[in-house]
């Protein structure tokens, strides 16, 4: 089992992460997520870096840990054969590091850009087409491509990965689990009760890669705030409060996020996450995640006012005891 630390591009200016990159893997994480959003959350206290630009900082910066998307939306903004080549370049650059996490995408990346968002079924459908596009492009073939959404004519990566890039997809429900069973090489879970994910994502997921021949790789993924008390909690929960706003999924404006976000009540955001004050609680957190979900990956998801003495903290603390339930002591 390896264990990801999550750095947020919707939270930090990129060099602010490319050190909480290199301190993940000097604390002994074995990989590093970095989230892919054109407008954040919130309109404060907020931020949103190119995270392809990122990543090839990040792989010149380290030398151990795997680097993924978690998640990029090959669908819109972005046309999956641009995907492909950044994915390619990405694992050149970090010598065969790279995995590509991908999700269905989310409004406020793609409404700001005169994108439509359409309906699940059309984006699960262009879905399927983009990991076409994917899988072949990785695979080294000269792609003429003529789908429902999205056309090649001849397209070949001339700078090619290293070896095909693992696709992850995100999910959270059975459908798309499904889904991603069918036509990608992982899967991409966030876990707040792992029994009803276990039902509703793990299995639907490991059932219908059985049947495509695929082993299947699963990442649990689970978002914790570390603070002391509620105010520290609030102050760490800053630069996400808007995702938990009404009207998220039609969002454009961060602002109008903040806005409606500021007008809830506090208790009623902070109930909506994982709080927890020391290594002890978070160590209860996340191993579930280990021993019930028994994923191959888990993804630390942490806001706290103090990254990089978290990070330190986790590396130390918290990752030895989770080692030791997969049996791993070093």
């Amino acid at each position: 089992m390896k264990f990801a630390w999550l750095c947020s591009h919707e939270s930090y200016q990129p060099e602010v992460l490319v050190d909480q990159a290199v301190h993940a893997e000097d604390a002994g994480f074995d990989v590093v997520l970095g989230s892919d959003h054109f407008h954040p959350w919130v309109d404060d206290q907020s931020a949103a870096s190119f995270v392809w630009t990122w990543l090839g900082y990040v792989a010149a910066r380290t030398e151990r840990v795997e680097l993924a998307t978690s998640v990029t939306c090959p669908l819109f903004h972005y046309h999956p054969a641009m995907i492909a080549q950044a994915a390619a370049t990405v694992d050149r650059l970090s010598g065969g590091r790279f995995i590509l996490g991908v999700g269905t995408g989310e409004n406020i990346n793609e409404g700001p850009l005169g994108f439509e968002f359409p309906g699940y079924t059309e984006r699960i459908e262009r879905m399927e087409e983009a990991l076409e596009i994917l899988h072949r492009l990785f695979a080294g073939e000269k792609l003429d491509f003529a789908g429902k959404y999205y056309t090649t004519d001849k397209a070949r990566l001339y700078s090619p990965p290293q070896r095909p890039v693992p696709v992850w997809m995100a999910a959270g429900g059975p459908k798309s689990a499904t889904f991603a069973g069918s036509n990608a090489d992982g899967l991409i879970t966030s876990v707040k009760d792992p029994a009803e994910t276990i039902e509703k994502v793990i299995e639907p997921f490991k059932t219908a890669s059985a049947e495509s021949g695929s082993d299947g790789t699963i990442m649990a993924t689970r978002w914790i705030v570390y603070a002391k008390n509620e105010d520290e909690a609030w102050q760490s929960l800053g630069s996400m409060r808007g995702l938990r706003a009404p009207g998220r999924l039609e969002a454009v404006d961060p602002m109008v996020l903040r806005e409606r976000a500021d007008e809830m009540d506090r208790d009623e955001i902070l109930d909506k996450y994982t709080i927890v004050s020391t290594m002890d609680e978070m160590y209860e957190a996340y191993a579930p995640l280990v021993t019930d979900v028994g994923a191959d990956y888990v993804a630390i998801q942490v806001a706290s006012l103090d990254p990089v003495a978290t990070i330190e903290a986790v590396g130390n603390e918290l990752l030895p005891q989770l080692r030791r339930l997969t049996g791993d002591s070093g």
